[in-house]
């Protein structure tokens, strides 16, 4: 083959890779994923940019895949001289769906916020990938004062994968670390979110009274709050968002294999597999519900809500439930309207989503269960149990200025000082 001939070939093996980039990833798309296909809106004042051929206007979970720089084509070159096409398309396309559509969605904020930075700058677009750290380090000085911390952190980490998928060096060491640290100093009250209260167990108790059990909705909702108490699970993992959100590869349906099981001590336990979460991905994970001294133990709840809704289909979601004319998934706005008109009735104070987790985890560390059983139990690692401690820390004052004994609390207290010791 002549030279003219191969790098003709080069340039279209590199076209073709870049068509690759512009068509949704396939691997792992779900099969029954609805085809119509959504249009990116007029941006906003605040999200203008200014005009360039390597950021098309495209919906924002798309920008971390199709906005680009110049290094991006060197680095489609140097990869179509390692790989075949085919094998360089799998590949990106595997890196992607790494991340979660709605995470990428969140991702292209980052993305915008950077770009409006160095177009205010006129900083090239050759500089814009690899960013130095002086780039990255200035354009999260200029949001002082103006933004919360984890807002940056979000930023970056969009950032920074967007470097990873266009084979990028990613220049954020010490000085970027200073610059975080001051910017944590400047946050704007504007900014500080209240603490979310949590889930009590008098909460808890009152559905138990004055849900209506013999009906198939309250008993749905009865048996969700009991198993994200107690199992100390993420709503997410149980319903679903919407009507017509369902996915099975992502959602547990009425299908999974319910495992009733009896300890040679006697305790009672259920488990069943969900098939997705955000760390284990396609692997899934178990969720284990426990009978315990309580009226409103998960075991005697899920029991019940298989009974009293045998109608629903295996096709249906875990937690659907019959109605007159068939059935219906029980979804997040649902769930928690049925259980906020429930405590607003008795005078309690009504919650969101996030705060049958945390307040799970509390009242198990309360009743003596080690620090290690309750990882477990809601499926966290070591590392990550520990922060997600600091944040249950941050409640405590709601705790002790209630019914909670100071002694309780500093049982817990020394009980997570020896699991910090152990794991760190």
């Amino acid at each position: 083959m002549s030279s003219s001939s191969s790098a003709r070939a080069d340039v279209t093996a590199l076209v073709q890779l870049c068509n690759a980039l512009t068509r949704p990833p396939e691997v792992g798309v779900p099969p029954n994923a609805a085809h119509r296909i959504p249009k990116p809106r007029k941006p906003k004042p605040s999200n203008i940019l200014s005009p360039s051929v390597f950021r098309p206007h495209v919906l924002a979970h798309d920008r971390v895949r199709l906005w680009s720089a110049p290094h991006s084509e060197s680095f489609h070159s140097a990869l179509l001289d390692e790989l075949p096409l085919s094998s360089a398309s799998c590949l990106l396309d595997v890196v992607l769906i790494s991340v979660e559509q709605k995470t990428r969605e969140n991702y292209g904020a980052g993305l915008l916020r950077f770009h409006q930075f160095c177009d205010q700058l006129s900083i090239p677009e050759e500089r814009r990938l690899p960013a130095s750290e002086l780039l990255l380090a200035a354009f999260i000085s200029s949001w002082a004062g103006r933004v919360a911390e984890t807002t940056a952190d979000n930023w970056l980490a969009r950032l920074h994968f967007w470097h990873q998928i266009n084979g990028a060096q990613w220049n954020g060491h010490a000085l970027l670390r200073r610059a975080k640290q001051g910017l944590a100093k400047t946050v704007p009250e504007s900014s500080k979110r209240p603490r979310r209260p949590p889930v009590t167990l008098e909460h808890m108790h009152t559905l138990f009274r004055h849900l209506n059990l013999s009906n198939s909705f309250d008993a749905a909702v009865y048996c969700t709050a009991s198993v994200a108490f107690w199992s100390c699970c993420r709503l997410g993992k149980l319903i679903i968002q919407s009507l017509n959100s369902f996915d099975p590869t992502r959602h547990v349906s009425r299908s999974v294999l319910i495992a009733y099981r009896t300890t040679p001590g006697g305790a009672k336990y259920a488990s069943f597999h969900i098939p997705w979460t955000k760390t284990t991905q396609g692997q899934g994970d178990l969720v284990t519900v426990s009978k315990i001294d309580d009226p409103t133990n998960p075991y005697d709840a899920l029991v019940h809500h298989i009974t009293a809704n045998s109608a629903v289909p295996s096709s249906a979601p875990l937690f659907a439930f019959k109605t007159d004319s068939g059935w219906s998934p029980m979804t997040r706005a649902w769930f928690l309207t049925r259980c906020n008109n429930v405590w607003k009735s008795q005078g309690l104070e009504t919650l969101s989503g996030h705060c049958f987790r945390i307040r799970g985890a509390m009242e198990l560390l309360l009743r003596g269960t080690p620090p290690d059983i309750v990882a477990v139990q809601g499926r966290w690692k070591s590392r990550s149990f520990l922060d997600y401690w600091h944040r249950i820390e941050s409640i405590l004052p709601t705790f002790i200025a209630s019914s909670m004994q100071d002694s309780h609390i500093s049982l817990i207290k020394s009980s997570m000082d020896s699991y910090e010791r152990r794991y760190r």
